[in-house]
């Protein structure tokens, strides 16, 4: 089975997409599949990453500089690719025409929609789709949304094949090996909050990790442990760096593969409403959760609903005092942690992450005439 993913990580795009990409592959290669990754050369890009986690990277060249770049008006995010969508699928297609058989493209990027997809067509056999905006047409076998949403199952009509299978849901969250094994071996949490996670994904480029650590300034509690996690990619981790090892009981960690540990150590977490947010909630862990991009606001909004996040609102909205405010708050009230956690594992009851899998290397299991 040779499986092919085109996707990319930069400042503006974050990391997340490439993170989640590398757990599928992971978990394909383990069951003998030959994986694959295309990406572009962008700025703060993970390729060397991506090697270093055992994979084959063929790289798309770097945006020309001063080049004015076509966007596409029906794709939001088309200006992500860093070229327009016809020479993007130009130099991909390059690459995947020197190859004997392509089985699955997996496709996991906001910039890219059924034009794109529909060019490979001839190309390979089988096209899957990772989104979370359901604001684009696709031409894909398989879509993946594994985010949470009150329309969830209406918000990608008229958008996809009918013949697409739709793997919708907080149950099909694509988590590591180490969060599975984190889990099983998981503490109650009484709601007492002596460890704090300090988190905002890979890039982080509105600094809302040095907020957090201001806010952790204001709370002035010293019995209280904050771990502070950061990407490689982050531009201000330094600064963060150099503040973080000034404070008392404050420990700095930089693009770690253990952070699945360190959740399950925390009581309380501050971080982002993307894709984390189901990792922190598959450990039970409770989060003030901080929205740092748009398509986070529907995610987050539902989440509250439920009862599995406390949703402070958006991040040019939040200054550190209102995180200190919350903090005091949460620390003062361990039976909202105590719900908090409960709800947030019961959402994550369902977990289905080895389905992905399945659905791509064991087809007909699943009724399909591939």
């Amino acid at each position: 089975m040779e499986v092919f993913i085109r996707v990319d990580a930069s400042i503006e795009i974050g990391t997340g997409h490439v993170m989640r990409c590398l757990t599928l592959a992971n978990e394909l290669t383990r069951k003998e599949a030959k994986v694959y990754f295309i990406c572009r050369q962008l700025s703060r890009n993970l390729c060397k990453y991506i090697q270093k986690k055992g994979f084959n990277v063929f790289s798309l060249p770097a945006p020309q500089k001063g080049k004015r770049l076509e966007v596409d008006p029906y794709v939001t995010h088309s200006h992500w690719l860093g070229v327009n969508w016809r020479t993007d699928a130009k130099q991909t297609k390059k690459i995947l025409v020197n190859q004997k058989v392509v089985d699955w493209l997996i496709i996991d990027h906001y910039a890219i929609d059924k034009k794109w997809e529909e060019e490979f067509r001839p190309y390979v056999k089988k096209i899957m789709v990772i989104d979370d905006l359901a604001d684009r047409a696709h031409d894909c076998d398989i879509l993946l949304d594994q985010n949470l949403y009150v329309n969830m199952e209406s918000r990608y009509e008229g958008l996809l094949p009918e013949s697409c299978i739709k793997l919708l849901g907080p149950k099909y969250a694509l988590l590591r090996p180490e969060f599975q094994k984190v889990r099983k071996q998981l503490k109650t949490r009484d709601g007492k909050v002596r460890r704090i996670l300090i988190f905002f994904g890979g890039t982080d480029p509105s600094n809302e990790t040095m907020k957090a650590l201001e806010a952790i300034k204001l709370l002035n509690r010293n019995d209280i442990i904050v771990d502070i996690v950061v990407g490689s990619p982050n531009p201000n981790k330094e600064q963060v760096k150099q503040i973080a090892y000034q404070m008392p009981n404050v420990y700095y960690y930089c693009q770690i593969d253990n952070i699945a540990e360190l959740m399950a150590q925390a009581d309380l977490a501050i971080g982002a409403g993307g894709s984390t947010t189901w990792e922190r909630c598959f450990l039970g862990l409770p989060t003030i959760t901080i929205i740092t991009a748009f398509n986070q606001v529907e995610v987050i909004t539902a989440a509250e609903t439920k009862g599995i996040v406390i949703n402070l609102g958006k991040a040019i909205e939040i200054q550190s005092k209102d995180i200190a405010i919350k903090l005091e708050e949460l620390i003062r009230e361990p039976s909202i942690i105590k719900k908090l956690s409960k709800h947030s594992l019961e959402t994550m009851s369902e977990i289905s992450n080895c389905t992905i899998s399945k659905y791509i290397l064991e087809e007909n299991e699943y009724g399909q005439s591939w």
